[in-house]
């Protein structure tokens, strides 16, 4: 059992490092979000789903934030959900409070019809969080959202980069992108 408040970032990011290695690396044969074919996939919510592996990954996020002017910190739903919530309560225990937003595919048929969940306004910074990137495609379209409802986004952060496209698709609409792994420093064989 890891003090992740007390450990020091880069020991953090190590101990994330394994934990991707050890739990969210699977081979196989596998047909990406993407369309893509690959033969290994990287099932971030064995990271994100679990204590120790969320834990880790809010406090690697967290220390890269503070390097951000952010207000908010959002994705889509469900694949970031769990991540936005530790990264909130995370940020709070430690005094640098950041708030989430949740977006949906579309807007609500029903209630109040929002597509966005959380507290969303005018100029509010967002950090965009997702566990994997391959082409960028997800957050793009949270992005999309988050942008018409009058936020701006402060950079896009993922657990890994798989180095399929999304980073030069950020960068080609002015998306700053910070990945905290890509494919390259994980144990992939390829």
């Amino acid at each position: 059992m890891h003090n992740l408040l007390s450990m020091d970032p880069s020991s953090a990011k190590d101990r994330l490092r394994d934990l991707v290695n050890d739990r969210a690396v699977i081979r196989g044969d596998f047909i990406l979000a993407s369309g893509a074919r690959s033969n290994y996939y990287i099932d971030g919510k064995f990271i994100s789903l679990t204590s120790e592996g969320l834990a880790c990954f809010a406090r690697v996020v967290l220390d890269m934030m503070s390097g951000i002017e952010a207000d908010l910190i959002g994705g889509m739903t469900l694949g970031a959900d769990p991540i936005i919530g530790a990264v909130v309560a995370m940020s709070h225990l430690v005094g640098r409070p950041v708030d989430g937003i949740i977006v949906r595919k579309e807007a609500k048929d029903h209630g109040r019809g929002k597509q966005i969940e959380g507290p969303i306004r005018e100029g509010a910074r967002v950090v965009i969080i997702e566990d994997v990137v391959t082409t960028g495609g997800s957050s793009l379209k949270a992005i999309e959202a988050v942008e018409k409802a009058g936020g701006e986004i402060a950079c896009v952060i993922c657990l890994v980069d798989r180095l399929a496209g999304g980073k030069e698709s950020f960068k080609s609409k002015g998306y700053r992108f910070e990945p905290i792994f890509t494919i390259n420093d994980l144990d992939i064989p390829r």
